[in-house]
C-alpha cells in the first residue's frame, strides 16, 4: 500500500516552475502507488501565526483562527510524506509556505510535550539564481528539530521565467523522488 503525501505549493504562480517540480513529483509518486494531496497556498485563505498558544485544544480544528488551514490540518495529520514546494524569495522559502509551516505548530500544542508528529519530507525549490546554501541549511535544521527524515531535495536554478523549468534535469530529479516512495519504505 502506498503513502499519504501532502504537497504544499508555495509559490505564488499556478503554473511557474515550482509547480513543474511538484508535476514531476507527484507523476512519479503516483506511479510508485502514492495518493498525492496538492495544496496551492497563494490560493487559500491563510493567516500568519499569531503566537498565542491557545491551540491544541480540538485536534479536528487546532487553531484557534478559522481560515483555510482548517482544510490542510486533516491532511497534514493522515500524510506520510510532507513536500515543501517552493520558489526561493531572497534565499528563502517563500512566505506563503513559511506562514502555513508555521501554523502547524496548533498540531504540535495538541501533543504531549508539544512534540511535531514525525513525519517523511522532500524539498523542491526553483530559482532563478543558483545560491542555495541558506534555504538547504534552514530545511535541514528544520527536519533535525522536528526529527523528520529528508528524502531529498531538488534545487532548480537558473528557472526565473515561467517555462524556463521544461528542459531541465531537475524535473527528472523530482519524478525518481516521487518514484523512490513507496509503503515499504
Amino acid at each position: 500500500m502506498g503513502k499519504k503525501i501532502v504537497i504544499l505549493n508555495g509559490s505564488p504562480r499556478r503554473n511557474g516552475n515550482t509547480s513543474g517540480l511538484v508535476k514531476a513529483f507527484s507523476q512519479g509518486a503516483e506511479e510508485a502507488g502514492n495518493t498525492v494531496k496538492t495544496f496551492f497556498l497563494d490560493g487559500m485563505n491563510i493567516h500568519g501565526c499569531k503566537g498565542c498558544f491557545s491551540g491544541g485544544k480540538n485536534i479536528d480544528s487546532p487553531c484557534v483562527q478559522k481560515d483555510d488551514m482548517d482544510k490542510i490540518y486533516p491532511a497534514y495529520r493522515e500524510a506520510d510524506v510532507i513536500v515543501l514546494a517552493s520558489p526561493l524569495y531572497y534565499w528563502q522559502l517563500s512566505g506563503q509556505l513559511r506562514m502555513t509551516f508555521d501554523r502547524f505548530f496548533a498540531i504540535d500544542e495538541c501533543a504531549v510535550n508539544w512534540k511535531s508528529p514525525i513525519k517523511e519530507s522532500v524539498l523542491l525549490v526553483a530559482a532563478g539564481g543558483n545560491d542555495f546554501e541558506d534555504v538547504e541549511q534552514y530545511y535541514k535544521s528544520l527536519v533535525k528539530h522536528i526529527k523528520w527524515k529528508n528524502l531529498g531535495t531538488v534545487f532548480a536554478g537558473g528557472v526565473l521565467k515561467i517555462g524556463d523549468i521544461e528542459k531541465k534535469s531537475e524535473l527528472e530529479e523530482a519524478r525518481k523522488i516521487g518514484l523512490s516512495i513507496n509503503g515499504g519504505s
